[in-house]
């Protein structure tokens, strides 16, 4: 079968949580906050057995509010290439998730076994990621909070509100948009002040809610039913003045402001207030510490693209962080992390403040703009493109100039690995690189990476926006699942790709007696 590329096992066991939350001294990676982003950074570097370890300030899972609501078609990728994407499937709504300022994107003809999006709240995500993590044996720290750190030459101490330390050789702040790693560290955060405040709640009405979305001069707003069975309420505020914790009595003021009742506004389950202010980390790393999802970004939530974010932050960072912390790759591996993930969260702000610029408020000339470009939506090649970039299905790593494949997320083949249906996620299960050859049987040989390997393949391979491109001699696919490198049997560039993403050949002698196999595209 493909060849994994060899990895080592880390020094160290996961440590189990001891009695009274007491916590070991040390551990490798300590990952600062337990939302989804958190756990899957920790479910990837669980995975490449590297010690690591949650704190979360929660005392508990219970996670209050909405959030956000569901899984847009290439964070359910990422999840299948893991192996527990059916667990996410079984729980949420299979729909057609992705939209552009309100104008809902059909992406069911994009080339992708999940070519939809699934309706899941934020509560039953973390949840699920949360059970997988803790199968993995990784420990989650609850009710304490990282008040502070010194770096050292060779690890960070880290202070803890319960008073105790601990150190750690990296520390990746998964804190959210006020992160205290990002302040702590320095590292600065500019971008654009807010010009709106939304409302967002789960509460009970006396009277009957005037359902649906609705535009006017202050801005948009939506009564829906939550899955509680209580009114979803989204409504923008008259006045920036308001700030902090909402309360009741803001909520009702929103309500008359746009409806002219607040109709019979009662027992709110949660209140949140949140801005359409675009911010991003000015660097993703800083010496030992490095910053993904919120931390890193933070942007309004019109596309249901946060979660996701990061979401792919944390599984572009996790394999590259093992590598580094086993001492297979250089420390410099690190820097492409930021490198990469940067320019996508810089473009997630940018496509999140155009839908806000359309949907601001309902005056005419905006209005007149929604319309124009929900009839370019509606043509085939503008929807699957937006529908492409919304989902994440075209994330184009800079890789330098080669195949249309190079620095894209690999298609999901289906494989025929010695008489055996395979599907290639499976292949990227253990979250480790796969050199598939599609040309002649022993055609390429990477020691001291690894044996020699043999795929029989023919027919072209389609990718969302770029469409069908010829299939290549061999593929090198990255843990993260974009494609490293592409090439034939003259194997030209493949030395210095594996060298770039997997270490120096010193550091994989060991890699030997891995089996040969012929397999087969059946697709």
């Amino acid at each position: 079968m493909p060849v994994l590329l060899p990895t080592s096992r880390s020094h160290r066991r996961p440590h189990a949580a001891g009695a009274g939350n007491q916590m070991p001294l040390h551990h490798a990676v300590v990952i600062a906050g337990g939302g989804p982003t958190g756990l899957m950074l920790a479910a990837e570097l669980a995975l490449a057995k590297i010690d690591v370890a949650i704190l979360e300030r929660r005392a508990s899972r219970d996670l209050v509010g909405t959030r956000a609501g569901g899984l847009h078609a290439r964070s359910i990728e990422i999840l299948d290439q893991r192996g527990v994407a059916d667990r996410f499937l079984r729980e949420g709504q299979i729909v057609q998730l992705a939209g552009f300022a309100w104008t809902r994107l059909d992406i069911s003809d994009l080339p992708t076994r999940h070519a939809y999006g699934l309706a899941l709240r934020q509560s039953h995500i973390e949840r699920i990621l949360a059970d997988w993590v803790e199968e993995l044996g990784v420990p989650i720290y609850r009710n304490v909070e990282l008040t502070g750190f010194a770096e050292g030459d060779t690890a960070i101490d880290v202070t803890l509100s319960s008073g105790a330390s601990l150190r750690a050789d990296y520390l990746v702040g998964c804190d959210g948009g006020r992160s205290l790693v990002r302040k702590a560290a320095g590292i600065d955060f500019p971008g654009t002040s807010p010009t709106l405040n939304n409302l967002m709640a789960e509460v009970e009405m006396r009277e009957a809610p005037a359902w649906g979305l609705r535009h006017d001069a202050l801005g948009f707003h939506g009564l829906s039913k939550a899955e509680s069975g209580r009114v979803l309420v989204v409504v923008t505020e008259a006045t920036l003045a308001r700030t902090g914790e909402p309360s009741l009595r803001d909520l009702s003021d929103a309500l008359v402001a746009v409806y002219g009742t607040d109709f019979g506004l009662q027992n709110p389950a949660w209140i949140s207030r949140f801005t359409d202010a675009a911010r991003q980390a000015a660097t993703y790393r800083k010496g030992r510490v490095l910053l993904a999802g919120d931390a890193a970004h933070i942007h309004h939530s019109v596309g249901g693209q946060g979660l996701n974010l990061g979401v792919q932050d944390a599984v572009n960072l996790g394999w590259k962080l093992a590598q580094v912390v086993k001492g297979s790759s250089p420390d410099s591996l690190l820097d492409s992390y930021h490198a990469e993930r940067h320019p996508v969260g810089a473009r997630v702000l940018k496509n999140t403040m155009a839908q806000i610029a359309l949907l601001r408020r309902g005056d005419d000339g905006r209005k007149a703009a929604r319309e124009v470009i929900s009839e370019l939506l509606a043509m085939d090649a503008p929807r699957q493109r937006v529908g492409a970039m919304m989902s994440g299905l075209d994330i184009a790593y800079d890789l330098g100039e080669g195949h249309a494949l190079l620095g894209r997320r690999m298609p999901d083949l289906d494989l025929t690995v010695e008489g055996q249906a395979l599907r290639l996620f499976t292949l990227l299960h253990g979250a480790r690189g796969v050199l598939l050859n599609f040309g002649q049987h022993g055609g390429i040989a990477i020691k001291p990476w690894a044996e020699r390997i043999d795929v029989a393949y023919g027919g072209p391979w389609e990718l969302p926006v770029i469409g069908q491109v010829t299939a290549p001699g061999a593929v090198l696919v990255r843990p993260d699942g974009h494609v490293a490198w592409v090439g034939d049997e003259s194997q030209h560039g493949l030395e210095d790709a594996l060298t770039r993403w997997f270490g120096p050949t010193s550091l994989h002698k060991k890699a030997r007696g891995i089996p040969r196999a012929r397999s087969k595209l059946v697709r």
